[in-house]
This record gives structure tokens, sequence and C-alpha cells, in this order.
């Protein structure tokens, strides 16, 4: 739950990247340059309003920040430089990992789930989709100091009045003493804890389910799952029902894609709408409407109440059928397989985490310095994407990560017109990028070997399955990078 409020969803979307076109345009700016003298006048204007009337005045000073941080107003402003469908949205969050940690997670905390759906009637595999998604089963919390991100929010830029308020509620959280200071950590924005509650939604809808008389979302599972339940429950939640289904739509059907246009079952059933696998629509929703992320040539979905409830947790589509796919999933207990049973209306589908990181390694492998090999196609990454396909004449060079350019690069097989090049219609004659002057790895390649082959790849750096000298991109604690042997056993 990135940001609580619909109100709040265009910051939501900057935040998240969320969007169904595809573009490679860069639009990341600098961070900009903050008046600490400013930032410290705005702060005792702050102290003494009356949105901070509740905060005594050890709590405040005590957590004051000394100085803004530039980061979260470039987070605020920031549109992603690349932009992903939602086969790839789908794809990075509901992998076979995440299905496995799931299905683990649903058999650790099996008691405290039973209890949590006892109390609040919400499916245990519904709580554990929100929180696969959110934190992955709370592995990823956030490391943004939220009192100095918040406080930077209430005195610059745009929505002040709205992080003031989120400011305050993070300090009355502490003054409470629900959650240690030193674990107030999060998203630039503000949301933290394990299904990344805003200060405001914690306030409201945080519960102590462990009993120890502290509502802790950082450190306690039975808390923040909860909490999560909690918060579905006051959404409108409806036991018994399911979130929707996956359908197939009759030949010649035609239907615009709008879940809160909903209808009963027996209206879709007489539209001529069954099971994605044939057979006839269940009757357990009271009534669904129709949504088609991908048109209609892609996987169609009747989606009920419980559905909604989803999205009213980070106000997206896509973000709500990932949870909801990730609960069935879970459900099955089956990681074999996270496809839907239409597939999606491309012919390079989306890849998972095991996939990404084998992409980095090998662009790390090439020569491309895009930081940590941690299954995250970032900008970073995709802009290595976008200069290794520029260079091999691979058109358009869109910088996306799929299954066609996971074969091309992590088959060892440079992309030619047989394999990989015609699905994009390159032309033959493109020219290969050459490395930045700033581009410090890129120099370092080149004091390596400076005798590029044909595709303007180092030859000191070769695939893994070939004989000859590999090396390993190394950052040192001065910062300096280096290129070690990777047959000297220089890890």
């Amino acid at each position: 739950m990135r940001l609580s409020h619909l109100s709040t969803l265009s910051l939501l979307t900057a935040a998240i990247g969320l969007s169904l076109a595809s573009t490679a345009q860069a639009a990341k700016s600098d961070a900009p340059n903050l008046s600490n003298t400013q930032f410290q006048q705005c702060l005792d204007d702050l102290k003494n309003s009356s949105k901070f009337r509740g905060v005594d005045s050890y709590t405040f000073n005590n957590y004051r920040p000394s100085q803004p941080d530039p980061s979260v107003i470039q987070s605020l402003n920031y549109q992603p430089e690349f932009q992903k469908d939602v086969w790839d949205y789908l794809s990075s969050l509901v992998d076979t990992e995440r299905v496995a940690d799931g299905i683990q997670a649903k058999r650790q905390w099996a008691d405290t789930l039973r209890k949590i759906e006892s109390r609040y009637g919400v499916k245990a595999e519904h709580v554990l989709g929100v929180w696969g998604v959110e934190s992955n089963f709370g592995q990823t919390l956030g490391k943004k100091p939220l009192f100095e991100s918040l406080a930077t929010l209430s005195c610059f830029d745009r929505r002040q009045s709205y992080f003031q308020g989120e400011y305050a509620n993070a300090l009355k959280i502490v003054q409470n003493g629900d959650i240690a200071p030193s674990d107030m950590t999060g998203s630039w924005a503000g949301a933290f804890g394990q299904t990344q509650f805003m200060p405001s939604t914690f306030l409201e809808l945080a519960v102590d389910f462990d009993g120890d008389g502290r509502r802790d979302l950082v450190n306690s599972v039975p808390d923040a799952l909860a909490s999560t339940a909690n918060f579905l429950d006051k959404r409108g939640y409806r036991s018994g029902e399911a979130w929707g289904y996956e359908v197939k739509l009759p030949s010649g059907f035609w239907a615009a894609s709008n879940r809160k246009d909903k209808k009963s079952m027996s209206h879709w059933r007489n539209q001529g709408l069954t099971l994605a696998n044939g057979s006839p629509l269940p009757s357990d929703l009271s009534s669904a409407g129709l949504l088609l992320p991908a048109g209609k040539d892609g996987p169609a979905f009747l989606v009920g109440k419980n559905f909604d409830t989803f999205y009213s947790y980070n106000a997206s589509e896509s973000y709500a059928l990932a949870i909801a796919h990730l609960s069935d999933l879970i459900t099955r207990e089956d990681s074999s397989k996270t496809d839907f049973i239409t597939a999606w209306p491309t012919d390079d589908p989306g890849i998972g985490r095991q996939e990404s990181r084998a992409i980095q390694q090998a662009l790390l492998n090439a020569g491309y310095d895009i930081g940590a090999v941690d299954g995250i196609i970032g900008d970073n990454t995709r802009t290595a994407i976008q200069q290794y396909q520029s260079s091999r004449g691979i058109f358009p060079a869109d910088g996306r990560a799929g299954q066609k350019f996971y074969r091309a690069i992590v088959g060892n097989a440079a992309p030619n017109n047989s394999q990989y090049g015609n699905s994009y219609g390159q032309p033959t004659n493109s020219r290969p990028l050459k490395p930045a002057s700033a581009d410090r790895m890129g120099q370092l390649i080149q004091q390596q070997n400076t005798t590029p082959n044909s595709y303007s790849q180092p030859t000191a750096i070769t695939p893994s399955n070939s004989g000859t000298t590999r090396y390993r991109r190394v950052t040192g604690a001065d910062g300096v990078i280096t290129l070690v042997r990777i047959d000297e056993g220089l890890l």
C-alpha cells in the first residue's frame, strides 16, 4: 500500500511505474538542490500547526531531520524511463519463486492464518497474496528513513498538505510506542512494514494480534497479516466469495473492460461465458464485472467485490490481479506453472526473477555496469539492454527484458537474422554503440582488450561455455571498479 487514498493515484503511479504503454524515453531528472534554511523554517512552522497538535515537543524535536533528502523529491516527480506491459508486470510479481515462497509461508504461519481468517473472515491465501506482492513475504521492506522522507515531502514540491499529515502520523506511531524509531524505514513515499501501510492507515487499521501490547507491522508477522485482513474487511471484503475467475469469451463476443459494471453470474452465463477451461461459471459470486487487462485477445476475467478490495490497497488493476493470481496459485500449492490458461497477446512473454538474474549476470559478463544482480529489471538494466540491442543492430532497441532477449543473451549466442534479429526487423548495417567517455566500466574493459569482436564485445569477456579468460566486475571499498579474472578464483 504505497499510498492510502485514491486521490494520490498520480503519486502512486509515479512511484511504482505502472503503465500499459511501452516506451523508452528518458525522463529522470537530477535531484534538486533544497535549501536547508527553508527546510528548518518549514519544520518550525509545522511544529506549531494544527496537524501536529497531537505530537509532543520531545517526539518532534528528537526525530527532527537535520537536513532534507532531495532524492525523495526526485522520486516524487519521476516518470519511468521504461514502462511495463501488463504481462511483464505480472511475470515479475508472480513467478515460480514467489509462489513457492508463498506456499512455504502458508505452511509456516498456518495456525496464525486460521485465527486471522476466523476473526476477520478474510481467506488466508488472499492475505498471503498481499504480503507476497507488497514485500515479497517480508524480504523487501524499504530502507528510506521515514521521518526524513516525509518531512522533506511536507516542505517541498507538490502534495505538501497530504504528506504533512503522514509525517505527523508517523511521529505519533513512535510516540505511542508501537514501533521503534530505528524500524521506521520504508518507501520514499512513507509506506512501511511487512504489508506496506501508510502512517494514516496504520493509525486507523493496524492491530495487535500477537498480544504484546504493540502494533508492530515491521517485526511481527501476526500483527502485519492481521492488519492486512482488517484493512480488506473494512474495505468491503465478502467472506466465502472468490475474488473472481479467469473466463473464456464466446466467439464474436464484444464488451468493454469495466470491472465496475457488475452483473449477475446468470447474466454472464446467458452471454455464453464459461470458465477458461470450458467449465460452467460457478455460483459463488453475487455479481461480477468484466476485466480485460490486455483487450479481448488476452486473458479475460470476471471479478467481484473482493477483487475491488485488492484494488483499494493500491489503486491499480494490474496490482490487484497480481494479488488475485498469486493467491490462487498458493491455494493450489503448485509453483510449477504461473501462466493463465489464455496466453497474453504477445509473441514475447515476460520473465520471472530467475530469468532476470540470468540476464543481469550475462550483461555483467558482457561488460555492462548494471549494479547488483538482484532479479529486478530497473532502469540501469534496461539501459544496458538497450545498449546491447543497439550494438548488435536489434531493432527496436527498446530495453525490454522478455523471453526473446533472455534466450539471446543467456543462450550465449550472438543474435543474428535467423535467431533473434528478424523478429524485431533490425537493419543489418546498424552501427554498434561505443562506451561513452564517462562510462568507467567501458573504459576498464577497453583497457583489458582494445580489439573488440564484430559485436563490440571485448574478447576478454566471453560466454561461460568457452575456454577463454572471463572477468567479473568488482567495486572496491573506495568505489573504484576493477575487473578480476574469474579463472584465478578472484570473485
